[in-house]
């Protein structure tokens, strides 16, 4: 909506201007001297013409390796290079602990389950139980709630 108002100020004036300069020679002195102090007038309180700021860009740094922000990755001569690999590998110790932490949660669920249904087919065996009683659907919610 505003982009729209700019556009049809700046066409507004384009004719303006276009019709000024057509006539600028019939125009009276007086007249002349008015449009000059309207134009000073304008000038001054023109709005300010938006300028780009550059916002601020973030750059990861570790903390102890007295390398700059800017050189964080750069292969270089000397202990800097080899630190800026190292400090890569860094990196990756937090997301190999997550794969290994997720791993072993996995696995320690896999053997409770497996430990829950040792524990249901050992009560299962060590009862004198008729087979009816092993082929209804409701039995392993039973053998369960009574574990």
């Amino acid at each position: 909506m505003s982009n729209a108002l700019d556009q049809k100020e700046n066409e507004f004036a384009l004719k303006v201007r276009r019709a000024l300069d057509e006539n600028i020679n019939s125009l009276p002195a007086a007249s002349l001297d008015k449009l000059a102090a309207a134009r000073r007038t304008a000038i001054a309180r023109k709005k300010p013409e938006k300028v780009a700021v550059a916002a601020p860009v973030f750059a990861p740094a570790l903390a102890g390796t007295g390398m700059a922000p800017g050189s964080f990755g750069a292969a270089g001569s000397g202990p800097a290079g080899k630190r800026g690999r190292f400090s890569r590998l860094a990196l990756a110790w937090p997301l190999l602990a997550l794969v290994i932490g997720l791993a072993g949660i996995a696995y320690w669920e896999d053997q409770q389950r497996t430990a829950e249904l040792a524990d249901i087919d050992a009560a299962m065996l060590s009862d004198n139980l008729p087979l009816d009683a092993y082929l209804d659907h409701g039995f392993n919610a039973y053998l369960t709630r009574n574990h």
